[in-house]
């Protein structure tokens, strides 16, 4: 345990350098990508650090097993007048290959297990953002920050030029769909979800219509959008990024066309883009006003009215 805990703070240091070298490193997919993101959160590089561990474990049982094997076929084989053994069971080495496996599977979940019990830990947010899916769009509302209650929310969906250039016969090149100078055909939004960095979140997950799944690799957790079910996670983001997704469940014809984004900004950044929008939303004083005259003079109608 001590070996793989030593291990682990490598693996930790390395993941932290990887990511600090570039946050829109990981942020899509690259070609001829055989490995998972190591992502930018820290439950995304725990789940990363699990996953190699487990590729190493495997490599290793792969070639003692297949090592064996081979050298047991060269070793004896019947051209070199090799006599098969007449004994069928070995204690000892059925005591070993059972136990070994079990050692190995224990010390594999016990750091999986932390980091699961760490995704459900969904409590101290300071900010929570319900989501809800549609065919074939987000919907994302922020509830709070803080104590402070919000009422911004909106739609995300595909973003026009991905659209126009996925369009039978149009002639467009996907190649050619680039925001700052990142092929985004697909993976791009008329609408991101805006979040501050090095503040917990609280994602509340539902579906509208079918079952959707929102899923981000770099923030290291995917969660179904079910209808008339409430699913949560959450997530910190320490650095400033545009970090983008796509729904992961089948939802229907468009499903391809369902990408997610999410821009963190810094904090201070993101409370005046917050306020602004917020205050987008509030009526104007003429509107408030027009609002307010049918229902003055509804109640001056209702108090002149005879009684009895």
């Amino acid at each position: 345990m001590k070996c793989f805990q030593s291990s682990k703070r490598v693996a930790t240091g390395v993941g932290a350098a990887l990511a600090a070298v570039s946050s829109a490193v990981f942020a899509t997919p690259k070609p001829w990508q055989l490995n998972m993101t190591p992502g930018v959160t820290k439950t995304s590089q725990e789940i990363y650090q699990i996953h190699m561990w487990a590729l190493y474990v495997c490599v290793a049982i792969g070639v003692l097993v297949f090592g064996a094997m081979i050298y047991a076929m060269v070793k004896f084989r019947k051209s070199k007048g090799a006599v098969p053994a007449k004994w069928s069971h070995n204690t000892k080495v059925e005591m070993v290959w059972t136990v070994v496996p079990i050692l190995i599977l224990v010390a594999l979940a016990a750091p999986a297990t932390n980091v699961l019990i760490s995704m459900a830990h969904t409590e101290d947010s300071q900010m929570t953002i319900k989501v809800t899916g549609y065919q074939w769009k987000w919907r994302y509302e922020y509830v709070n920050w803080g104590d402070k209650p919000y009422h911004v929310n909106f739609i995300s969906k595909l973003d026009s030029q991905s659209d126009a250039t996925r369009q039978l016969k149009s002639g467009l090149d996907p190649q050619n769909v680039k925001a700052d100078g990142e092929n985004t055909y697909l993976l791009n939004v008329d609408h991101p979800l805006v979040l501050p960095t090095n503040t917990k979140v609280r994602f509340v997950v539902t579906g509208d219509d079918v079952i959707h799944a929102w899923w981000v690799p770099a923030l290291g957790w995917k969660q179904d959008a079910i209808p008339g079910i409430i699913n949560d996670d959450w997530t910190e983001i320490p650095e400033p990024g545009i970090y983008r997704g796509q729904c992961a469940e089948l939802c229907g014809q468009d499903h391809g066309f369902m990408p997610i984004v999410v821009k963190a900004v810094p904090k201070d950044e993101f409370i005046k883009w917050l306020d602004t929008q917020e205050a987008a939303l509030a009526p104007t004083p003429a509107a408030a006003a027009t609002a307010a005259a049918p229902a003055a003079e509804s109640a001056s109608a209702v108090a002149a009215a005879p009684k009895g």
